[in-house]
């Protein structure tokens, strides 16, 4: 447990979580219903536009840096928690941040500037309340053999995660790379199943950060996940029904045989 002097009480930490994760929950009615402007689905109608690889950059790097901040250099990574529970952060969003937006083939693609600030504030809340818990609240804890379990199963899942993550990603990638920045039918790996096996991925690594730490802040920020990226796996799974007539009809949208 560092020994930094909190900037807030705890009680008030939490409440701050808590609304934060209300604010989820209000929220995720609206976003199965609108369709947000970027990607596949931009739309000029929503405001100025920038360059969607810029963006991309611009909107996940306050999460990078605000919790590296509160975490590392702010806080104290006295123990074996911080250190590992600080490494999946930063490496996830490291790679999604300054690998990402030079992987993906969007040459001529824009984004909102609307959206990219939505994920600005979005990625910094959840920086924040993730990185100051790591560097600051985390309990001392004895490694028990039932700690110890939980936490290899918490990165387990979280590696899972990010594998099934990189590898459709690179799925997609590979199809935007091969036909001049047009959309196409993926398939291999889970495209078998669903559509955008991507996002499981990224929702698996972060119930494995979760099973990992433990904490209110994780429980927010998967539920946040959910919230963003369930609605934006059914437009996508909508999208490529409606674009290709020859389109696997048993596929679900994220969760293989459900949704």
């Amino acid at each position: 447990m560092t020994t930094q002097p909190n900037l807030l009480p705890v009680e008030t930490f939490n409440i701050i979580v808590w609304c934060w994760i209300a604010a989820a929950i209000i929220i995720f009615p609206f976003t199965l219903k609108l369709t947000a402007p970027y990607g596949r689905h931009s739309k000029s109608s929503w405001g100025p536009m920038i360059s969607n690889n810029l963006a991309w950059i611009i909107m996940e790097l306050p999460s990078l840096l605000i919790f590296s901040y509160f975490a590392i250099i702010k806080g104290s990574l006295s123990g074996l928690i911080e250190i590992l529970a600080s490494s999946m952060w930063v490496i996830h969003y490291f790679h999604r941040a300054v690998i990402f937006p030079f992987r993906i083939k969007t040459k001529g693609k824009k984004m909102p500037i609307s959206i990219m600030f939505f994920a600005i504030f979005f990625n910094s809340v959840n920086g924040f309340l993730n990185g100051y818990w790591v560097g600051n609240l985390v309990p001392d804890n004895v490694l028990t053999t039932g700690l110890i379990f939980r936490m290899v199963s918490g990165i387990i899942i979280f590696v899972v995660g990010f594998i099934i993550n990189q590898y459709h990603d690179k799925i997609l990638i590979g199809l935007r790379k091969s036909s001049n920045n047009e959309y196409k039918i993926p398939y291999g790996g889970l495209f078998r199943f669903v559509s955008c096996p991507n996002f499981l991925g990224e929702i698996i690594e972060w119930c494995g950060f979760l099973i990992f730490i433990w904490s209110l802040p994780a429980v927010s920020f998967v539920i946040w996940t959910i919230a963003n990226l369930l609605p934006r796996a059914l437009d996508h799974h909508k999208w490529y029904r409606k674009t290709f007539s020859d389109y696997p009809v048993k596929r679900r949208a994220i969760i293989p045989y459900l949704i």
